[in-house]
């Protein structure tokens, strides 16, 4: 009898603890993406300082303003963490468009504001690359305790759903083709 209840009571202990695990990992799941997002934010709040700065300089470059405007939105209206990084991605790529833009204009490489503001925005870039890596490690994590034995057995009951990595798009695996045209 006594043994039967010191199982029972191990059995009991072990699920609890399997499932705080699997809480505790999801959680570190929603936090790394939360991360990502505060770093969006950040750049998304930065980039209309550094358009501004730069359209004193740069009349006619106002497409790739309003793309990158464009893109933003996309960004901060995202449904899922893929769309929101797919946006992300293509803003990415029409701000590194702006500072070439700024090569155009040396008093404009000068300009003490225009410098502050992109290497605040290079800094982001940063910490957004460095989010997306963290959220892939806790996703990784959260999705092999959801995988393995006997942890799988308490999230199939208690219905924990696998997270998605998320995916450098093809276009952006390829090397990059540089052109001087002046």
């Amino acid at each position: 009898m006594w043994i039967m209840i010191i199982v029972v009571v191990f059995l009991a202990l072990f699920g609890i603890s399997a499932y705080n695990g699997l809480v505790k990992s999801r959680m570190q799941t929603q936090e790394a993406w939360s991360q990502i997002d505060v770093q969006l934010k950040r750049r998304n709040d930065l980039i209309p300082n550094l358009i501004e700065t730069v359209k004193g300089y740069a009349d006619y470059e106002e497409k790739t303003f309003e793309k990158i405007t464009q893109l933003r939105t996309q960004v901060l209206s995202a449904g899922t963490p893929n769309e929101a990084m797919q946006a992300s991605d293509a803003l990415s790529k029409q701000v590194s468009g702006l500072f070439a833009v700024a090569e155009n204009y040396p008093d404009l490489k000068a300009n003490a504001s225009f410098v502050k503001l992109q290497d605040e925005l290079t800094n982001t870039e940063n910490k957004i690359s460095y989010s997306r890596q963290l959220y892939n490690t806790t996703t990784a994590n959260y999705n092999t305790r959801l995988q393995t034995f006997p942890t799988n057995l308490f999230a199939r009951i208690f219905g924990f759903k696998a997270s998605e990595f998320l995916q450098t798009p093809e276009e952006e695996k390829a090397v990059p083709k540089v052109e001087f045209n002046f």
